[in-house]
C-alpha cells in the first residue's frame, strides 16, 4: 500500500479508508477464491467419481467379454445339416463294416471240432487158437501186434478182427479203397511130426489191394481183399466177407459169411505132396493142388469200448476147406476140413497232432 503523510485530519481519514478498503477487498477476493475452490470440489470429486465409475463400467464391460469368449470358446461348435447327415450314416456304416470283418473272421477261423485234422494211431495186441497150419487139426497160440491209423476227422469205421491191415486211400463212409497186407505163418515139420519128409511151406508177405461197400449204412459191410504173396510163395490169394454190424452202447457186434480163394502157387505150397514127399512120408500121395476157392466159414466178434483210448475184443470164426484144399492128402490124412479160430485183443489208440477224434 501507498500513503502520503499530509495532516493528522482529512489525511488520518484518507489514509484509514484506502487501508481499510484495501483490507477488504484483499478479504473479499480471499472468500472469493475460497468460495471458488469449495464449488470445484464437490465438480471435482464429481469428476473423480464420473471416472471412477467410468473405470469401473469398462472393467465390468471387459470381463463380461472375457467371460462371454470363453463360453463361446467352451461350447462345441454346432455342425451343419450335411454334417449331421454324415454323422446319422456312420454308426450305420461301422456296424456294416463291423459285421463284414466278423464273417471274414469267421469264414477265415476254423470252427469248433473242425481243427487241423492229425492222426489216431491204435496199436492192438492180439491172441488167438488156431490150426497150426492151413488143414492142420492141432492147433497152437500166436500172440502178435497190429496197428491201424486214420485221420481225426474221420468218423471211427467198423473193422472185423480178420481183415488184414488195411488203409484207405479214396472213398467216404460208405465205400473205400486202399491197400492192405497180411502175414501168411509158413508149415514146418519140426512143428508137428505128422509132417515127417512133407516139404517146408515158408512164411509169406501179402500185400495187396482192398475194397469195402457198405450197402446199409454202419449196419452191413461188404469187404474184398485182392493180395499177391512173396517169400513162401508166389501167386494170388484172397477174401470175400459180409457183415453185419449192430452198436448196443458201448458195445459193437457183428458176424457174417466167409469166403477165401487163392492160386495155384499158394494151393500147391499149402496143400500140394510132391513123389518125394510121398516117398518120404507113407501118410501122403503125391498131389497136384489146384487154383480156386480154398474155403468157406463164418466169424464173429464182440467188442467193448471202455473209453476214447481203451477197447477189448473178442472173436471167433469157423472155415470148411473145399475144393483142392479139402482133398489134398495133408488135409484128409494129416489134418482137418474143419478149421476154428477163438482169440481175443485189447487196443490203445493216441492222437497225433490236429484236433479232437470223432466215433
Amino acid at each position: 500500500m501507498a500513503a502520503s503523510i499530509v495532516g493528522p485530519g482529512l489525511l488520518g481519514l484518507s489514509l484509514t479508508l484506502p487501508l481499510s478498503a484495501t483490507l477488504s477487498d484483499a478479504a473479499s477476493a480471499k472468500t472469493r477464491h475460497a468460495v471458488a475452490k469449495a464449488k470445484a470440489a464437490p465438480v471435482k470429486a464429481s469428476a473423480s467419481k464420473s471416472r471412477a465409475a467410468k473405470t469401473a463400467a469398462s472393467g465390468k464391460a471387459a470381463a463380461t467379454g472375457k467371460a462371454a469368449a470363453k463360453l463361446h470358446a467352451a461350447e462345441p461348435p454346432k455342425p451343419a445339416p450335411s454334417d449331421l447327415r454324415a454323422a446319422e450314416a456312420a454308426p450305420a456304416d461301422d456296424a456294416l463294416q463291423t459285421a463284414e470283418l466278423a464273417d471274414m473272421m469267421a469264414e477265415a477261423a476254423p470252427a469248433p471240432g473242425s481243427q487241423p485234422a492229425g492222426w489216431l494211431v491204435t496199436i492192438r495186441g492180439n491172441v488167438i487158437v488156431a490150426p497150426n497150419f492151413p488143414g492142420a487139426k492141432d492147433y497152437g497160440f500166436i500172440a502178435y501186434p497190429s496197428l491201424s491209423f486214420r485221420r481225426t476227422d474221420d468218423p471211427e469205421a467198423f473193422k472185423a478182427p480178420d481183415d488184414g491191415i488195411s488203409f484207405a486211400l479214396f472213398g467216404d463212409s460208405r465205400w473205400s479203397v486202399g491197400v492192405v497186407g497180411r502175414y501168411q505163418p509158413g508149415r514146418y515139420r519140426q512143428d508137428d511130426r505128422s509132417l515127417f519128409g512133407v516139404h517146408d511151406a515158408k512164411w509169406a508177405a501179402e500185400p495187396g489191394l482192398f475194397g469195402e461197400f457198405w450197402p446199409l449204412a454202419d449196419t452191413l459191410r461188404l469187404r474184398g481183399e485182392l493180395r499177391y504173396g512173396f517169400n513162401g510163395y508166389s501167386g494170388f490169394v484172397g477174401n470175400l466177407s459180409m457183415d453185419y454190424v449192430q452198436r448196443l452202447g458201448k458195445f459193437t457186434l457183428a458176424a457174417g459169411p466167409r469166403l477165401a480163394f487163392a492160386g495155384g502157387e499158394y494151393m500147391d505150397a499149402y496143400f500140394g505132396v510132391s513123389r518125394q514127399d510121398a516117398l518120404w512120408n507113407g501118410l501122403v500121395t503125391p498131389y497136384k493142388a489146384e487154383a480156386g476157392v480154398k474155403s468157406i466159414g463164418v466169424a464173429a466178434s464182440a467188442t467193448y469200448q471202455w473209453n476214447d483210448q481203451w477197447a477189448t475184443t473178442v472173436r471167433g470164426a469157423y472155415d470148411r476147406l473145399v475144393g483142392s484144399a479139402a482133398d489134398s492128402p495133408i488135409t484128409r490124412n494129416l489134418g482137418s476140413r474143419d478149421q476154428f479160430t477163438v482169440g481175443a485183443s485189447a487196443s490203445y489208440s493216441f492222437q497225433l497232432g490236429g484236433g479232437g477224434w470223432r466215433r
